[in-house]
C-alpha cells in the first residue's frame, strides 16, 4: 500500500492517516496526537467532493478503503503498455505482458485487509497468478535469499524474504473485488500478500527482482517492520489475522 510519510512517536510509526491530515492542511512537519488525527479526518470528510487538488482521492471510499500514494502522480499503464519484469538470480528473466498474466492460472483467496494504521476491510477478494509459480518458471539459483519489488510509480519499493513470497497466500493480483484492479487500487497488477499489514502489496507492481538478501522497502526504511505480519509487528498485538 503506497501512502504518506509516516511520522513517529515514541518510536513507533503513527498511522499515516495523521500525515495526509497535516498534508491536506500545508502543515507538513506537524505531528498530529490521536485525537487531533480524528478531527483532520472529519475535517477532510466534510471537503470531500469539494477539493480540486485530488486530496479527496486520498479520503475512505464506500468500500473502507483509503487511496495512498508516495509519488505526486502515478502514470496509467493499459493491457497495451504494461510488463512485469522478473529478473536478479534467477535462470531464466522475462517480461510478462497482462495478457500473458491473465492466461495463467489464476488463484483466488478471499481475506481481510488489514492495514497497519488501523482501517480494516473484512473479506475481501483477491485473484492473480501465486507468486511461486512465476518464480518456479523464471529458475530461481540456490543462491537466492529474498525479492525485492519495484513499482512504476517510480518510487515504492517493497520485499519479502523468498520462504514468505513462496507462501500459497501470496499473489501477483490481477483482480480485486471480483474486477478487474483499478488504478486507484494499484492496477493492472499489484502485489497481494494476505498474511501482512497492506503496506507489504505494493501497488502499481512492475518490476521483481531475486536477490542475495533482504533490501527494506520504503516503508522500512522510515521505521516499519519488514517483516509486517498481522497482529505481531509494528507494535500490533490484537489486530485480526484473517
Amino acid at each position: 500500500m503506497n501512502s504518506e510519510h509516516p511520522e513517529e512517536q515514541d518510536g513507533r510509526p503513527v498511522g499515516r492517516r495523521v500525515f495526509l491530515g497535516t498534508l491536506g492542511l500545508g502543515a507538513l512537519g506537524v505531528l498530529a496526537a490521536p485525537t487531533l488525527q480524528r478531527g483532520l479526518e472529519d475535517f477532510l470528510g466534510d471537503v470531500a467532493g469539494k477539493d480540486p487538488t485530488g486530496l479527496t482521492g486520498l479520503l475512505p471510499n464506500g468500500g473502507g478503503f483509503r487511496y495512498y500514494s508516495v509519488a505526486a502522480s502515478v502514470p496509467h499503464r493499459t493491457a497495451a503498455d504494461y510488463r512485469l519484469t522478473i529478473d536478479g538470480l534467477v535462470d531464466r528473466p522475462r517480461g510478462y505482458t497482462l495478457a500473458e498474466l491473465r492466461s495463467l492460472p489464476q488463484t483466488r483467496l478471499v481475506k481481510d485487509v488489514q492495514c497497519v494504521t488501523g482501517w480494516r476491510v473484512p473479506g475481501t477478494p483477491f485473484e492473480g497468478v501465486r507468486l511461486s509459480e512465476l518464480l518456479d518458471a523464471a529458475g530461481v539459483r540456490s543462491s537466492a535469499k529474498a525479492l525485492r519489488f519495484t513499482c512504476f510509480d517510480g518510487t515504492y519499493t517493497e520485499s519479502l524474504t523468498l520462504d514468505q513470497a513462496r507462501r500459497p497466500d501470496v499473489l501477483v493480483a490481477l483482480r480485486m473485488q471480483d474486477k478487474d484492479i483499478g488504478h486507484d487500487h494499484g492496477g493492472p497488477v499489484r502485489l497481494y500478500v494476505a498474511p501482512m499489514y497492506f503496506y507489504k502489496s505494493a501497488k502499481w507492481l512492475s518490476g521483481i527482482t531475486v536477490t542475495d538478501r533482504v533490501k527494506p522497502g520504503y516503508w522500512e526504511n522510515l521505521g516499519y517492520e519488514v517483516d509486517a505480519w498481522v497482529g505481531r509487528s509494528n507494535g500490533r498485538t490484537d489486530e485480526p489475522t484473517s
